[in-house]
């Protein structure tokens, strides 16, 4: 029985029809589309050879007359087979139980399988839906809904730093401060938590981050950069050069003006400076900067020395770029000796004025340049000698002002300048042809510095009216600025201080000894119930007089001498105080108190010094033995 069994399960799954799906969906297929009837018949005997499994010779068969599909018999194998369809019992097994199934089990589908024409149809409608699906629009993607700004002094804001992860901003501008901001910790009063002054009376030029975000390099108007950590304790500060070589090479730093600086974005301990004294300066942490790890020596077409005005790092490292006064952009490969130039174009911006920023696409194949010459340039790094588009217009009047790349690399965003009066404006343009897709307007600011962080999708703005202006969009943005936003200001704690100081006596006696208060509510009751202490002061007469109390003019001192100096009567011996004194003479004579009564038994006669006479001088004596006076 058990054997019968077995062979009745097995006939069920050998006599299953599996081709009159196929039928059905050929049939609506053709009323849908009589052109597509060949390709659809096409892909339903693909479909059948790769999901259902039938035997090759029937399949090819089938492919080749085209005129009917019907149920294909499968071959003869170790178990016994029917070969006719009337003997099949019950409703039919899915084709992953039927024995062809079996020769295949790594390829077996879950589930019955789609039409060819169901399947194709579907994919069809998907691709149409994608197609009507219009494209975001590029002035769409930038997050500017919202605004907040963060007062960082009175004077301008030329350097801006977010750290990698997005969770700390650094700021610093012409007062020579750098304030931290930490988006966690902050809330919507939009206070920093550190301040500090790193380089005395310098005004900064640059701030970033490290690639692990640990470090921040600080690049003032001295010849001494610095390094300082996250929290804005010094790390190292380099060296500084000898003015007084002629060889720039030959001495450990920098001897002039820093203009501005940049970390190598693979390796994490070094960074590069440019200065006023002709060279470019790549440094590692671990030395603690007594002396650069390279130095680099920008040379004019006369073979004269250069002042770079701005220098970068390309996004793989390999790339050191500088631009010059003399208007030419030159780079060197890291990986080679810093000897001889790679790639170099003399006439990228006018000669004389100084290039603010460079900026590498994150693509690695553009670069941008921000002129001094109010221009805008694109470059591409296969054909560094015709630039890919120009935007002019721009003013600047900031040697420092930025040009940077939209995370997705398809925009352009920098900054212009105004004087007095007058809007600054942040662009941004379009990378294909340097068009404005959109801008925001900063009211009486110039706009200097510009930051994109790829992580937040947020913007900040460092402006010349001292303040740091953010724009996020709670849809796009992520964390940053919408994390301080929700926090609502902290209230100040008010310290309950005692009324008077307390003398801690231990070894006094009882009776002198004083109970100490254990809060202030209670010693503030004790001092209420005595009267004397708590006894309102009295305040003062308005009044003819209220309360038990006269009010009795001249009752403060300067009332009383104002009085008594108007009420004072005049005296005619005010300015001759001789008579002032003679006028008691009289009275003195007659009722003497003082001297006259000592005298009067011992010496009622009163003796007086004689006058002496003086003896006549004689003159007949010589002049020269009189005596000289």
């Amino acid at each position: 029985m058990a054997e019968m069994n077995n062979d009745a399960s097995k006939k069920k799954a050998r006599t299953f029809d599996f081709m009159e799906m196929f039928k059905e969906a050929k049939q609506t297929a053709l009323e849908r589309s009589q052109g597509k009837f060949e390709d659809d018949k096409n892909s339903a005997i693909a479909t059948e050879g790769d999901v259902i499994g039938p035997s090759p010779s029937v399949s090819q068969k089938s492919s080749k007359t085209g005129d009917d599909l019907g149920p294909s018999k499968p071959q003869k194998s170790n178990e016994v087979e029917s070969d006719d369809e009337e003997d099949m019992i019950g409703p039919p097994l899915p084709p992953g139980l039927t024995k062809g199934s079996k020769t295949s089990e790594e390829e077996v589908e879950i589930g019955p399988p789609l039409p060819p024409s169901t399947s194709a149809s579907k994919g069809s409608d998907d691709e149409d839906d994608e197609e009507d699906e219009p494209e975001e629009s590029l002035d769409k993607k930038i997050p500017s809904s919202h605004e907040i700004s963060l007062d960082h002094g009175s004077k301008a804001v030329s350097a801006l730093a977010l750290d990698p992860a997005g969770a700390r901003l650094v700021t610093g501008g012409h007062d020579f401060i750098v304030k931290f901001w930490d988006f966690a910790g902050m809330d919507q009063s939009l206070q920093s938590f550190r301040n500090i002054k790193p380089c005395e009376s310098h005004h900064l030029n640059q701030l970033q981050y490290s690639a692990t975000g640990e470090m921040i390099l600080i690049v003032a108007a001295n010849s001494r950069a610095k390094v300082v950590d996250r929290d804005g304790f010094e790390k190292l500060e380099c060296a500084k050069g000898d003015p007084y070589i002629v060889d720039m090479a030959s001495t450990k730093g920098h001897a002039a003006m820093l203009n501005g600086g940049s970390w190598n974005p693979k390796v994490r301990e070094e960074f590069m400076t440019c200065s006023n004294d002709g060279t470019v300066r790549l440094w590692d942490v671990n030395a603690e900067g007594k002396k650069h790890k390279n130095c680099i020596k920008p040379k004019s077409q006369q073979g004269r020395k250069l002042v770079p005005t701005a220098c970068a790092y390309s996004n793989d490292g390999r790339w050191v770029a500088a631009a010059c006064q003399d208007g030419s952009i030159q780079m060197w490969d890291h990986n080679k000796n810093f000897v001889n130039v790679a790639m170099i174009n003399r006439g990228c911006h006018m000669n004389g004025t100084d290039t603010s920023c460079l900026c590498f696409s994150y693509d690695g194949q553009c670069l941008a340049s921000r002129g001094g010459d109010d221009t805008l340039k694109l470059w591409d790094m296969r054909n560094f000698k015709k630039p890919l588009k120009v935007r002019e217009n721009l003013i600047s009047y900031y040697t420092v002002t930025d040009c940077i790349f939209s995370p997705n690399d398809r925009m352009v965003l920098t900054g212009t300048s105004v004087k007095k009066e007058g809007d600054g404006k942040l662009l941004f343009l379009d990378r294909e042809s340097l068009d404005t897709v959109s801008e925001i307007t900063v009211a009486e600011s110039s706009v200097v510095r510009c930051i994109w962080h790829p992580k937040l999708n947020q913007i900040v703005i460092g402006c010349s009216d001292g303040k740091a202006r953010l724009f996020y969009d709670p849809e796009k943005s992520h964390r940053g600025a919408m994390l301080c936003m929700v926090k609502q200001p902290r209230k100040s704690k008010q310290v309950l201080a005692l009324a008077s100081q307390q003398i801690i006596t231990p070894y006094a006696l009882p009776m002198f000894k004083e109970t100490k208060s254990t809060s202030t509510k209670k010693f503030e009751e004790k001092v209420r119930k005595d009267p004397i202490r708590s006894k309102r002061p009295d305040l003062p007469m308005t009044g003819p007089g209220e309360g038990g109390r006269l009010g009795v003019k001249g009752a403060t001192l300067a009332q009383y001498v104002a009085q008594s100096l108007v009420k004072r009567k005049p005296d005619k011996y005010e300015n001759d105080p001789r008579a002032a004194i003679l006028r008691h003479a009289k009275e003195a004579a007659e009722n003497p108190f003082w001297i006259d009564p000592a005298y009067k038994k011992t010496q009622p006669h009163k003796l007086f010094q004689e006058e002496e006479k003086e003896e006549e001088e004689d003159n007949d004596e010589p002049v020269w033995k009189k005596q000289k006076i």
